[in-house]
């Protein structure tokens, strides 16, 4: 495939025509709380470069996550909108909280208009977890999406269809603490891999009672440290399946 010349933007050229459907390249951005990941899609899902990944401001304030985000976009390929993922609850591409951000720092933020307005290309926000769910579902009966990282982040999903901002990790789990308390990166890093493991399979156990899903999936950076054998029906996924769920964001934008 022909690509026109490119600026040092990572955008096509505006001269050029939109591209049909089956040409479209989504570029997905996955903001975290310790990194900020970028990736460019085909319209089949598959990636087109190297998934990139800078630090996360600390502190994140949105000015310097911003401008990480406009440091990494002369580094893809062409792109013809964006999918982002933030982990925090997001309505209509406005943050409301940011628990592992700061969410002084970014409650009302328009991040949406503000990528926008940066790329000069559509783009879609939602919360990190809905978007990596997005891309690993089934489609079929309740599926519960958790990734494990800085945090904890979730997702549900109904036949397909998601019920948004579902924000689980910080629900109480047990002696005071939330889901996020006990299984996050800090716990993971001073209690080991082996213990760690050992406790999030404490946390399947109410979640599949309350929830009682058909099949949960598993990501995020710490999935792969799991040592623990996983109930039949979880299965891990890995960062870029998750990503290609900011193709599907279009496609539910767009039915």
């Amino acid at each position: 495939m022909v690509r026109p010349p490119m600026g040092s933007s990572g955008l096509r050229s505006s001269k050029r025509p939109a591209p049909a459907s089956d040409d479209l390249r989504t570029l997905c951005i996955d903001i975290g709380g310790t990194g900020i990941k970028m990736l460019v899609l085909d319209a089949l899902g598959r990636p087109v470069n190297e998934r990139s990944r800078e630090l996360t401001p600390s502190p994140a304030r949105r000015i310097a996550v911003l401008g990480v985000i406009k440091k990494m976009i002369p580094s893809q390929p062409p792109f013809d909108r964006v999918s982002v993922g933030f982990p925090g609850v997001v309505t209509r591409g406005v943050v409301k909280n940011a628990p592992n951000l700061g969410t002084k720092l970014w409650r009302g933020f328009d991040l949406q208009r503000a990528l926008e307005k940066l790329v000069r290309r559509p783009v879609r926000v939602i919360n990190d977890a809905d978007l990596q769910g997005y891309g690993v579902v089934q489609n079929k009966g309740v599926e519960l999406v958790l990734t494990l990282g800085t945090g904890l982040g979730s997702a549900l999903f109904i036949d397909g269809r998601l019920v948004p901002n579902l924000e689980l990790g910080h629900h109480p789990f047990k002696k005071g603490k939330t889901y996020e308390d006990c299984v996050m990166d800090r716990v993971l890093k001073r209690i080991g891999k082996k213990a760690w493991s050992q406790r999030v399979l404490e946390m399947l156990e109410p979640l599949e009672a309350c929830f009682n899903y058909d099949v949960v999936h598993i990501g995020g950076g710490n999935a792969k440290k799991l040592r623990a054998e996983l109930p039949k029906n979880a299965r891990v996924f890995d960062n870029v399946d998750g990503m290609r769920g900011g193709i599907r964001l279009w496609e539910k934008a767009n039915s």
